[in-house]
């Protein structure tokens, strides 16, 4: 496997935007190729450091998602580091979903959780 190489470099991000909000899993094309999330939905939690949040641009296929190289495990903190946008909607309950209409505002959609 190819080294990742962040569109915001680890030295870069700013410490404090989101603390304490646990983890999370985002696609490369938010980390890497430096797309704003376009998607976002919380889960319940795989376990105690687990946010729940789980982070996609929205041009991602289902085979891109499905190879596991494309996505990793994040402190919710780097993800509004790539997209500060987000940091008003952390606080929504597990089973909240919002995506980024045509003018950039998010708005909430209905909660489809993913067939494992």
């Amino acid at each position: 496997m190819k080294e990742k190489v962040f569109k915001i470099p680890r030295d870069q991000l700013v410490p404090d935007l989101a603390p304490r909000r646990g983890s999370c899993c985002a696609t490369d094309m938010i980390t890497v190729d430096g797309y704003p999330v376009g998607y976002m939905y919380r889960e319940e939690p795989d376990n105690d450091v687990d946010s729940g949040w789980r982070f996609f641009s929205g041009k991602e296929s289902q085979e891109y998602v499905d190879d596991a190289d494309n996505l990793a495990l994040y402190d919710v903190n780097t993800i509004a580091n790539c997209d500060r946008a987000i940091i008003p909607l952390l606080g929504a309950p597990v089973g909240s979903a919002f995506e980024r209409s045509d003018d950039g505002v998010f708005v909430e959609v209905e909660f489809s959780p993913p067939e494992d």
